[in-house]
């Protein structure tokens, strides 16, 4: 077993884009409640056993370099698969009238708390985690109508960029399923979205 306490790099640096380009790579694949971590054991795709032990409030991305062997022209590098997020843009919405602007959130509050979606607000936008088939997100977005409110699906690892590391867990640990799921989590997210206790 190989202890990682730090990461070398990202596959998206040009530096390590020229050293990966003809070397041999063992992914270690890490879904979403996984990469959310900053402890944990697991082996790679090639079966080699690593522990890693990261800083408190650190995480692994897509992408990371946890070993490379100069000599043997191999690395280990992280892949993450996190599902797709709902984006909410709320910006059409900021340019009406203050009545308006609380009725919108506070419904769409309402209504992402009956479904118990988590979910982060960065700026005009609420990011929110793919729990249930996209059809089922679209429709219950559909069936409200909000007005002003548009929303897309994209990628989970397009979405992490924009957020700090604790927006991250938040957004992706918070979409647990129930079995997963913690008490802190339930409270944070129903209490700060509007749920209805009905």
């Amino acid at each position: 077993m190989i202890l990682i306490e730090q990461v070398l790099g990202n596959t998206k640096e040009v530096l390590w884009k020229q050293k990966l380009d003809s070397a041999r790579i063992d992914w270690l694949v890490l879904d979403q409640w996984e990469a959310q971590k900053n402890r944990l054991r697991k082996r790679t795709s090639g079966d080699l056993e690593v522990a890693i032990s990261l800083d408190r409030n650190t995480h692994l991305h897509d992408g990371d370099i946890l070993i490379w062997d100069e000599a043997g022209s191999s690395a280990v590098v992280v892949k993450t698969e996190l599902k797709s997020v709902m984006v909410i843009d709320l910006g059409n919405v900021a340019t009406q009238s203050l009545e308006i602007i609380l009725r919108t959130c506070f419904e769409l509050g309402h209504a992402l708390g009956n479904q118990h979606w988590p979910a982060v607000v960065k700026g005009s936008k609420v990011f929110v985690p793919l729990t249930i088939d996209q059809k089922v997100m679209s429709s219950v977005m559909r069936t409200h109508d909000f007005s002003g409110i548009t929303f897309e699906f994209v990628p989970g690892e397009d979405v992490i960029p924009y957020l700090a590391p604790h927006e991250t867990r938040r957004l992706f640990g918070g979409a647990e399923p129930a079995s997963h799921a913690h008490p802190d989590h339930v409270h944070t997210h129903t209490h700060a979205h509007g749920h209805s206790h009905s």
